[in-house]
This record gives structure tokens, C-alpha cells and sequence, in this order.
């Protein structure tokens, strides 16, 4: 089974926490102040961008490990769709503020 649609789930639950997590985007965009000051100058877009880059990488491998895990103690060599949900239910997880925001749901 092709795993290729499970992916692209993982990747859209990491750009909206990128996008939308009230938690992750004011430390993804000091982290980008710190690390590229000079980007603020010539482009603040260029900045906001990358703070949602990085937001959305952080996603990605926080919600790895649990699915490494499991992998690591299942003595797995590669990939399979269950590893692949645990890693989708981690990304949800931590998305749930995000999709809270995005929704317009508050808390």
C-alpha cells in the first residue's frame, strides 16, 4: 500500500500549525529574527515565511518520534501505513490549536 496520501495529510496538518498555532509561530518567528536579522530589512514577507517554515519543520519532527518509536521497538526496516498514522495522529495533535484558530473555534 502506498503510503503517498498519508504523507500529504502530514504535510498539510504541519503548514497549518506553521501558519496558525497561536504557540508555534511567535517562537518560529524570533527564532527567524535571530537567526536572519538581515531578512527584516530587505524583506519582512521573506521573514514571515520562513517563520512558518519553521513552525511547520518543528511539526514534522516533534510528531516523528513517537511514530520512530514505535518503528524502533517494532524492529521495522522502513515505513509502514501504521508507523505512518501514528505520525499523523502526533502532527494532530499538536495542530489542535492551530485547527482551533483556523476554525474560528477558540478555547
Amino acid at each position: 500500500m502506498s503510503t503517498q496520501p498519508l504523507t500529504l495529510v502530514l504535510l498539510g496538518l504541519a503548514v497549518v500549525n506553521g501558519m496558525f498555532s497561536p504557540i508555534l509561530l511567535p517562537q518560529s518567528a524570533g527564532a527567524v529574527l535571530l537567526l536572519a536579522p538581515g531578512l527584516l530589512i530587505s524583506n519582512p514577507r521573506l521573514a514571515v515565511f520562513l517563520a512558518y517554515l519553521l513552525g511547520a519543520a518543528v511539526t514534522i519532527m516533534l510528531a516523528g518520534v513517537p511514530a520512530a518509536l514505535y518503528e524502533r521497538l517494532a524492529g521495522l526496516e522502513e515505513t509502514t501505513p501504521a508507523s505512518k498514522g501514528i505520525w499523523i495522529g502526533g502532527a494532530a495533535v499538536l495542530s489542535l490549536p492551530a485547527l482551533l484558530q483556523l476554525f474560528r473555534v477558540g478555547l
